[in-house]
């Protein structure tokens, strides 16, 4: 099981815990690209309108809130991509 199946499998499961810097590699090997935009906004774009994902950085800390890991998991479930 390579690095990136290892971070799916982590994100497939966790409820907290997951690092800010984790779910950007998970979407960028996912093929999605980072757009920064002012504040804590960010969204990921993989060219396809309807897949993209808005979502706040983290702050203060590093990791995800429970509610925003699930809304991503289930986007990318129902896309079809993990």
């Amino acid at each position: 099981m390579g690095k990136h199946d290892k971070l799916v499998a982590k994100f497939l499961v966790a409820t907290s815990g997951f690092k800010w810097n984790e779910l950007v590699s998970l979407l960028i090997g996912l093929g999605y690209s980072l757009l920064e935009g002012s504040g804590s906004r960010v969204k990921f774009d993989n060219g396809d309108p309807e897949q993209l994902i808005n979502v706040h950085r983290p702050h203060p800390g590093n990791e995800l809130k429970a509610y925003a890991l699930k809304q991503i998991r289930d986007k990318l479930l129902d896309y079809g991509l993990i």
